[in-house]
Order: C-alpha cells, then sequence, then structure tokens
C-alpha cells in the first residue's frame, strides 16, 4: 500500500490522525518508564528523515536511527549490534522488537512482554486464533487440505517480540553462521532451541497492509473502548 497510490511513500510514513505511524509506535514505547532505549533501523535514505521526525514531534534523547538491511533479519541484527555496542546491553538485559507498521501497540502489552522476558527469557506477543486453520498442500491447480489443526494450539504472532539481550544475541549469531533466514525474532530462538512464552495479543494491534487499515486505525483511536 502507498499513499494516494504512489510506492514513494513506506507505510510506516502515513499518517494516522495526522501523526506518521511510526511515531505512534515511539509515543507507545517511550510511556514505558522501563524502556531506556529504542534504536529504530531504517533504510540510509530515510535515515535523516526519521531523524527529522523524532525532533519534530519531540520525542527526546532515548531514540536513535540507524541503517538497517534489505530484509527485517538484517535490520534487527543492524540494531542489536548498534545497541549493544553503545549502551554495553548486559547479558540479562531485556531487549524487545516491535513492526513499525503496529502503530495501536499500547503500553500495558509493552509492559506485560517486558515482564514475560524477564521471567522466561523469551517472548512473543499473540493472538489466539479465532478461524477454523487448515494445513494444505499446494498444487499446480490450487490447495488441497491435508489436515485441520486445533485452534486451541495456534496463536498469530504479533510484535513485541523480545528475549534477554544474552539470548537474542546467540539466536541471531548462529542463524548468520548456518545462512537462516527466519520469519520473525521467535523463528531464530525457536531454532536455537529458546523456549519462547506467549503474551496475549489484542485485535488492535495489526500491522498496516492494505490502505483500509489507515481507516481501522483512526476508528480504533477515535473509539478507544472498541
Amino acid at each position: 500500500m502507498s499513499a494516494g497510490g504512489s510506492a514513494s511513500t513506506p507505510k510506516q510514513f502515513l499518517s494516522i490522525a495526522g501523526v506518521p505511524v511510526l511515531v505512534h509506535c515511539l509515543r507507545a514505547f517511550l510511556a514505558v518508564p522501563r524502556v531506556e532505549a529504542i534504536y529504530v533501523a531504517v533504510r540510509k535514505t530515510e535515515i535523516e528523515r526519521v531523524r527529522a521526525q523524532v525532533t519534530e514531534f519531540g520525542l527526546g534523547g532515548k531514540v536513535s536511527v540507524v541503517e538497517g538491511g534489505n530484509v527485517r533479519q538484517q535490520s534487527v541484527s543492524n540494531a542489536l549490534t548498534k545497541l549493544v555496542a553503545e549502551t554495553g546491553c548486559d547479558g540479562d538485559d531485556v531487549v524487545l522488537v516491535h513492526d513499525a507498521a503496529r502503530p495501536l501497540i499500547d503500553p500495558a502489552t509493552i509492559e506485560r512482554t517486558i515482564d514475560a522476558v524477564a521471567e522466561h527469557g523469551a517472548a512473543i506477543v499473540g493472538l489466539p486464533a479465532v478461524d477454523t486453520i487448515k494445513q494444505v498442500e499446494r498444487t499446480a491447480h490450487g490447495a488441497i487440505i491435508t489436515a485441520t489443526i486445533p485452534r486451541e494450539r495456534i496463536v498469530q504472532a504479533q510484535t513485541p517480540q523480545g528475549a534477554r539481550c544474552g539470548l537474542l544475541q546467540r539466536a541471531f549469531s548462529e542463524a548468520a553462521a548456518d545462512e537462516f533466514a527466519g520469519t520473525d525474532e521467535a523463528s531464530l530462538m525457536e531454532r536455537a532451541g529458546i523456549v519462547v512464552a506467549v503474551v496475549p495479543g489484542s485485535a488492535k494491534n495489526f500491522k498496516i497492509t492494505q490502505p483500509g487499515d489507515i481507516e481501522l486505525a483512526e476508528f480504533y483511536l477515535s473509539n478507544p473502548k472498541a
């Protein structure tokens, strides 16, 4: 999706109620006193743009902007490396990763995720599945159902996702050494044998993907109890 049909505006820079999607995310994390530092990984061409937004919206000195990579895994790895180098991140410190395109994350969910990481070592936000889930086999003519997966065994992964700093570093290091590409941080941690807990998420914590999602986000913002 893009603004006005133009591909030049990444979705995290689109506005919801006059405020960029990314800024909504940053405000939520900055509202949590335990969050000591925030690193935003973006394309090199967008670094100055993000820094300007941080200044424009008065987001303070906790936010740093770093160069990301071509894919999520590389971007997070770059930010994690910078975080450790600049803060001396202790192995037991809690590190969370969040999608910039999920602007309606709330401070309470962030707090619960921090608590879960502190208790279990690693955790993600997940939304229980409400639809019946089918496992399929792809064919030249579509797909054929091979099994029905019990809904109680399924959650839809959201973010934040996180772990103690040392565990997250190990998961990324092992993935890089084996040239493994995961779909999210949890997949890297699962592969490394790290137990990952699930924190209940919310339907409001959706990822801006389609044009109608901006209107939906604005509805939720104007109707907090919806």
